[in-house]
């Protein structure tokens, strides 16, 4: 089992988190202004995005460290389109800059292995079980 995360709300009467991570630095999550937030750091639907971006740009890099290709970085752009979330739609449409790479077959073959990252099968095929409780 993993050490736990740790959300501590920061302000009075407002929304912004820090978030302990592991004795890592500390991260922050806010909320729009428009719901009460002062946009002072990403939301939580942020860094649910971000977690697939990362993840994908993590796994093409080491598929390619792995094979030994000349991938020198990677750009993840991931959009969101959350119009429809309300009804159970949650669309990301994610564009992939691989830098370094020409050959098409290694392109082509980087892209499908990102689709692979772990955090898309959890996104994607996991059954998440969430149990919360008040202490």
């Amino acid at each position: 089992m993993h050490p736990p995360i740790v959300v501590i709300s920061e302000r009075n009467s407002a929304f912004r988190q820090r978030v302990e991570v592991n004795g890592m630095d500390d991260l922050f999550a806010d909320v729009p202004t428009v719901v009460g937030g002062d946009e002072s750091a990403p939301d939580p639907h942020d860094y649910f995005d971000i977690a697939l971006g990362t993840c994908k740009a993590i796994t093409v890099q080491m598929y390619a460290k792995r094979k030994q290709w000349p991938l020198e970085g990677v750009t993840v752009t991931v959009q969101r389109d959350d119009s429809g979330e309300r009804q159970g739609h949650y669309k990301l449409d994610v564009t992939l800059e691989l830098h370094g790479i020409s050959v098409p077959e290694q392109r082509a073959k980087l892209e499908e292995i990102s689709h692979r990252c772990p955090i898309q099968r959890l996104m994607t095929q996991a059954t998440i079980e969430i149990a919360t409780h008040t202490v």
